[in-house]
């Protein structure tokens, strides 16, 4: 059984008609149904977000969550530091993350990179084509090559991320672009997936293949292990694993 939970910012989703009409459930709500419906009896699925105490994110909630999906745009600022340390502790200590489209920019993902995580983009109903390099990978498993999107938010390079781990996708725009799509990595103890398509104002999150990568992504960010915060230890006795 995997606990996930599914955070959203909920700031679109509250404002803005044009995404109240393509997401009437909310973002959060449609990515959370989707990961029941790929996943199904194998997980228990929860949803907070930003306008709740303490984001919805107390120590008790991601104590008992072995996933956490992040979608966030118009408020990274918003979003206390002190819960971005929580979050990064569970993380290193075995909670996977999966980041979402413009959560590049949340201050969970910028600190977990290390970099500006900076990025060239468009908004202009960009055709993208979702490839899968990485055939063998968990995640890509599934999933069409290439994944057609056909109304998008385009995302070029220079994408200014650590080199991958492992790099699942690459994206090609209509306008000729390219972007690393699908990153993996692993920090302390958690995994971590970075997953671009998702804009607001358009109905990605509605599509079938895109909810198959959901799904597979939460398989393999789950913790394989009981969670661990890594720790300083001193040896104080040569040989002591003889013992």
């Amino acid at each position: 059984m995997v606990n996930v939970t599914v955070w959203g910012e909920n700031v679109h989703d509250q404002r803005d008609a044009s995404v109240q009409k393509v997401y009437p459930d909310t973002m959060h709500e449609t990515i959370a149904a989707a990961v029941r419906a790929q996943l199904g009896e194998d997980a228990t699925v929860r949803t907070a977000w930003l306008q709740q105490d303490e984001h919805g994110l107390t120590e008790e909630v991601l104590a008992d969550t072995d996933v956490l999906t992040w979608w966030g745009h118009a408020a990274h600022g918003d979003v206390d530091d002190a819960i971005v340390e929580r979050v990064q502790k569970h993380v290193l200590s075995g909670m996977g993350l999966i980041a979402l489209h413009s959560a590049h920019f949340s201050k969970i993902f910028i600190k977990l990179m290390g970099t500006t995580c900076s990025l060239d983009w468009r908004s202009e109903n960009d055709r993208e084509l979702l490839w899968t390099v990485a055939a063998g990978h968990p995640i890509a498993q599934g999933v069409p090559h290439p994944l057609v999107i056909e109304r998008e938010e385009m995302y070029g390079e220079l994408f200014d991320i650590p080199q991958p781990d492992e790099l699942v996708f690459v994206s090609s725009f209509s306008g000729g672009e390219v972007f690393r799509s699908g990153c993996c990595y692993r920090r302390g103890q958690g995994r971590v997936f970075y997953f671009r398509p998702g804009d607001q104002e358009y109905p990605t999150y509605h599509q079938p293949g895109v909810q198959t990568i959901l799904g597979n992504a939460v398989r393999w960010a789950a913790p394989t292990s009981p969670r661990r915060l890594p720790t300083v230890h001193h040896r104080k006795n040569p040989g002591w694993f003889e013992n």
